[in-house]
């Protein structure tokens, strides 16, 4: 996260109360620009994170990629 474009932000940008869409814009705009914003999502998922903004996504745009994982998790064990 030291390499991210949030490194030097307010966390709190990232974790918007409810209902703040200026927050989650502005979060968005900022890991638009991140170097890191790909391995930033890999982890959110890979930890299932339910709060904030990771890799750009919030997490109720996570959900739908998580559930896409598990199926296809399920479906590699056969």
């Amino acid at each position: 996260m030291a390499a991210g474009a949030c490194a030097t932000e307010n966390w709190d940008t990232f974790f918007p109360s409810p209902g703040q869409r200026n927050s989650v814009r502005d979060a968005k705009w900022i890991c638009s620009g991140c170097s890191i914003r790909v391995e930033c999502l890999e982890g959110a998922l890979e930890r299932e994170e339910r709060f904030g903004i990771w890799g750009g996504l919030t997490e109720r745009e996570r959900r739908p990629l998580r559930r896409q994982r598990r199926l296809a998790l399920l479906s590699e064990q056969g």
